[in-house]
């Protein structure tokens, strides 16, 4: 099991698309690829799955010596006391289960027996009603590997950006962005992309007011709080511009000026990435003990089991994961 280009997927909440669009995605993997990916979920439910769509997968337990094109499976039995998986709705069960399979891989990851996570998506409510009360896969998977703080990256080919908060109200965000919280975001965005292959990364940081601030004129923000954070990171080495106003940096940065953008808040740099590649944009966890991507939509329960779902950003996903895997590897 120890390989370090292997790469485990969570299935999600059964209610929605997980199932579904794993399946079609192993389907559409090479050989190699597919026997290098473990499936933290359901057997019965993930098989299910597979016949829905016609992918032709076989499956075989972690434990077993695998043949042919068997895709190993890490199978977890529906918690008990949270009632029944529904399709397409919200329900315990559905959060119970999502919440084992993080479990079962982060403590794979943390072992060593996979190289990164990729996360099938989970509804909150759904965790919440299960007694996990966590907004999201990042706040639980900081959680689960004790880290004290995560970050949010979007990522794709024409535009990426790192959050400096996510989760929090418009008002939480202003008190968010601290000097040293752009400043511990900016070094996350320049290590993560040297990792990857990057001799010297181009970073901008977005403004947080209107014409970032404007001098002090629409808030000191800037002024007071990101500016000192941007000139430290150049202190360091690092190639950073900014402060940016908002509503021209992600334009420079899709046309190919900057290499990240570091966004002030969520819908900041949530907005532009999903309006530039909404289908192919990965959701990556920094700043935490493993390595993790995901497909950056819902559980889509209005579509949920009726075998309809794209599973384009799972490919993605999985891509951007392999991606991660190598990098870790070299």
């Amino acid at each position: 099991m120890n390989s370090p280009s292997r790469i485990g997927i969570t299935m999600g909440d059964p209610s929605g698309i997980g199932p579904e669009i794993i399946c079609k995605a192993l389907r559409d993997c090479a050989g190699p690829e597919r026997r290098s990916t473990v499936v933290f979920g359901n057997r019965a439910i993930l098989e299910r799955a597979n016949d829905m769509v016609g992918a032709g997968l076989s499956f075989a337990d972690e434990g077993e010596s695998l043949g042919g094109e068997a895709v190993p499976i890490v199978d977890i039995p529906i918690p008990e006391g949270h009632g029944a998986v529904k399709d397409g709705a919200i329900s315990a069960a559905g959060g119970a289960c999502a919440y084992a399979y993080i479990a079962a891989a982060v403590t794979a990851a943390l072992a060593g027996r996979i190289s990164v996570i990729v996360t099938a998506p989970l509804n909150k409510a759904a965790l919440h009603q299960a007694g996990y009360n966590f907004d999201g896969h990042t706040e639980l998977l900081a959680h689960l590997t004790g880290a004290k703080s995560s970050f949010m990256l979007l990522a794709s080919e024409t535009l990426s950006t790192l959050h400096v908060s996510t989760h929090v109200s418009l008002a939480g965000a202003v008190h968010r962005a601290s000097t040293e919280r752009v400043l511990a975001t900016i070094r996350q965005g320049h290590a993560h992309l040297r990792k990857l292959g990057l001799a010297k990364p181009r970073l901008a940081v977005a403004g947080l007011n209107p014409h970032s601030g404007e001098g002090g004129l629409f808030g000191r923000e800037e002024i007071e709080q990101i500016i000192p954070a941007i000139e430290a990171a150049r202190a360091e080495g690092m190639d950073v511009t900014g402060p940016v106003p908002g509503d021209t940096v992600f334009y420079r940065a899709s046309r190919g000026e900057f290499d990240l953008v570091i966004a002030q808040y969520h819908d900041q740099g949530h907005i532009p990435t999903k309006l530039i590649a909404f289908d192919t944009t990965v959701n990556v966890s920094l700043g935490l003990p493993i390595l993790r991507t995901s497909v950056d939509h819902g559980t889509a329960f209005d579509i949920a089991w009726r075998g309809v779902a794209n599973h384009v950003n799972m490919q993605a996903a999985m891509a951007y994961a392999r991606r991660l895997a190598a990098a870790q590897a070299a």
